[in-house]
């Protein structure tokens, strides 16, 4: 039976163990992967560089044809400072955040259920950061609840919360 044999690139043998030489010059070796030709339609081979990291889809879970809409921080400002018949629930969150994902999945379905009876909007704390800021947003996803009347004052939860106390901050509180 034969031994494997494995080499790694952190130090060469006459350096110890705890300091592992880097080089920042040159580039790492190519991953090919290698995949049956009749799968999607892809070439037989393809070849990544491991330096390369995907970055996140602005806007995947945020669809023109969704009923809750993204708006900026100029917009929103608009919208608040603006004169409203219905109570409006402003969602802040970021697309990598994944409560924010279930959250945005409850919040269509109130849209739906409240069609003419409330205003939900989001807001993306990656690009409205300051925004965000501003509004001592400090984790996601965070929801305000603002009444049409002037007199009551906001709501602020924090956190994926459930679909029943989002009913009842609309229904009862604002």
């Amino acid at each position: 039976m034969q031994a494997a044999v494995f080499s790694f690139h952190t130090s060469p043998p006459s350096l110890p163990l705890s300091t592992p030489q880097f080089s920042f010059n040159t580039r790492p070796p190519k991953t090919t992967l290698f995949f049956p030709p009749n799968i999607c339609n892809t070439p037989s081979s393809l070849t990544f560089s491991r330096r390369l990291l995907c970055k996140p889809p602005a806007g995947k879970y945020i669809s023109d044809d969704y009923l809750v809409k993204k708006i900026s921080s100029e917009d929103l400002q608009e919208l608040v400072k603006g004169e409203r018949k219905v109570p409006l629930i402003i969602d802040f969150y970021a697309t990598w955040c994944g409560p924010c994902i279930l959250m945005a999945q409850e919040l269509e379905m109130l849209a739906v259920e409240y069609e003419n009876n409330a205003l939900i909007v989001k807001v993306d704390t990656d690009d409205e950061y300051e925004f965000a800021r501003d509004m001592q947003v400090r984790g996601l996803p965070t929801l305000y609840f603002l009444s049409p009347d002037p007199n009551k004052d906001a709501i602020r939860t924090e956190g994926l919360i459930p679909i029943e106390m989002i009913r009842d901050i609309i229904d009862n509180e604002l």
